[in-house]
């Protein structure tokens, strides 16, 4: 069978343990024999982000930027024990934070919906998505411990070098700490777009939840902004659709969520939605079994796995133990990258097999044969669990009998 032709590249973004060993073995069986793959190649290691100060990060997203699509697979965030395992320079930011910021994207993870595997939450029979700001709040936070007779200041000076002071809080009895938040009026404008479009595209709910009540300047800020986007740019379109943008508070929301059956997008800011996409994750099963997708204003997208390097299993493979570790959010984010490239350049054969190996990963899964995860989890009478690498080959298995 002759490859599946590329017109363009995306870019690839390699990982840290467990997962670097699952996105070769996912190349190699499950891609490279059925397509003529281009990409431009990022090493994220942490080992080679060490060694570059972490400019290979910044270059992968501005070659993201360039070429519209990017596969990411999972990395380390180090901390302290970090340092001393891979004898780092210093404690080097999140990758995705890095590239989230640069692309000034939204979030979107998914769960993977298969039969067997029943949410905890019984009435979620439909996916919810949660859409999670990728900016700003505690993740670009300044924060200070300060000693007993201290206060602390929000001060703002304006272009003419006038300054507004509020007193945040007099520490006379007391050492306390303090920190600083800050978000952008066009970021939140674009986060809010992107949610609007997401939802047109699924033909589905959004909503959006803060604590507008209590946060009554940052965080209506935010609701006000999601408003006036809305009113002047979508409204009609979702009238179109039969479908609505609704907002509330956010514990309202998280009570909604529980008793609804699913079916919308959820927009959270940066902290709630880090969250909630673990909780929703959790509650459908695995949060091997979620997709992310971050979606930048301006039509950038890269795909990655929701979970972290799987650094126990990674341990047990350097010793040559087996391990069953659950690829399929690895695998969606490559589907996902190689069906959006295919859609950008007109590719409709790569967009086919995209769906193909999302289908074949499904129906390996419904016909029994899963990673231990599942297996723990799953309904099904006949059910087998296999290692790592077998499960690939099975998908690649079924894959082979539909391409």
């Amino acid at each position: 069978m002759a490859k599946i032709q590329m017109k363009t590249p995306l870019v690839e973004m390699d990982c840290d343990e467990m997962t670097r060993i699952l996105w070769q073995w996912i190349k190699d069986i499950l891609i490279l024999p059925y397509v003529d793959l281009k990409s431009e190649y990022y090493d994220l290691g942490l080992k080679y982000r060490n060694e570059t100060n972490d400019k290979v990060t910044v270059d992968s997203a501005e070659a993201t930027k360039k070429y519209g699509v990017a596969v990411k697979c999972a990395t380390i965030t180090p901390n302290a024990a970090r340092m001393t395992e891979y004898d780092l320079k210093e404690m080097w930011k999140s990758p995705n934070g890095t590239i989230r910021a640069i692309l000034d994207g939204t979030v979107f993870r998914t769960p993977i919906l298969v039969k067997g595997v029943t949410p905890y939450i019984p009435t979620w029979t439909q996916p919810i998505t949660i859409a999670r700001h990728a900016y700003g709040d505690v993740y670009k936070n300044t924060e200070m411990q300060v000693k007993k007779g201290s206060k602390a200041e929000l001060v703002v000076t304006d272009a003419e070098g006038n300054e507004t002071r509020q007193e945040i809080f007099d520490f006379k009895d007391t050492d306390g700490i303090i920190q600083g938040l800050h978000n952008k009026d066009n970021s939140i404008r674009g986060f809010a777009r992107a949610c609007f479009n997401y939802g047109l595209d699924l033909k589905q709910d959004v909503w959006f939840a803060s604590k507008d009540t209590i946060s009554k300047k940052y965080d209506h800020r935010f609701k006000d902004i999601f408003q006036e986007v809305f009113d002047a740019e979508y409204k009609e379109k979702f009238e179109a659709l039969g479908i609505e943008y609704f907002y509330t508070l956010i514990d309202d929301a998280v009570a909604r969520v529980i008793r609804s059956n699913g079916g919308y997008i959820w927009a959270c800011k940066n902290y709630d939605g880090d969250v909630m996409s673990d909780m929703v994750s959790t509650a459908y099963g695995s949060l091997a079994m979620m997709t992310s997708v971050l979606v930048s204003p301006d039509g950038i997208y890269e795909y990655e796995a929701a979970h972290g390097t799987v650094q126990r299993h990674y341990y047990k493979y350097l010793k040559g133990e087996t391990t069953s570790t659950n690829s399929v959010a690895t695998i969606f984010a490559w589907s996902g990258a190689l069906r959006k490239r295919g859609e950008l350049d007109n590719t409709p054969e790569l967009c086919a097999f995209a769906d193909k190996l999302e289908k074949a990963t499904i129906q390996t899964i419904e016909e029994g044969v899963m990673t231990g995860d599942l297996y723990l989890i799953s309904k099904l009478e006949n059910k087998k669990k296999v290692d790592s690498e077998e499960f690939l080959k099975e998908i690649g298995k079924r894959l082979d009998a539909m391409v």
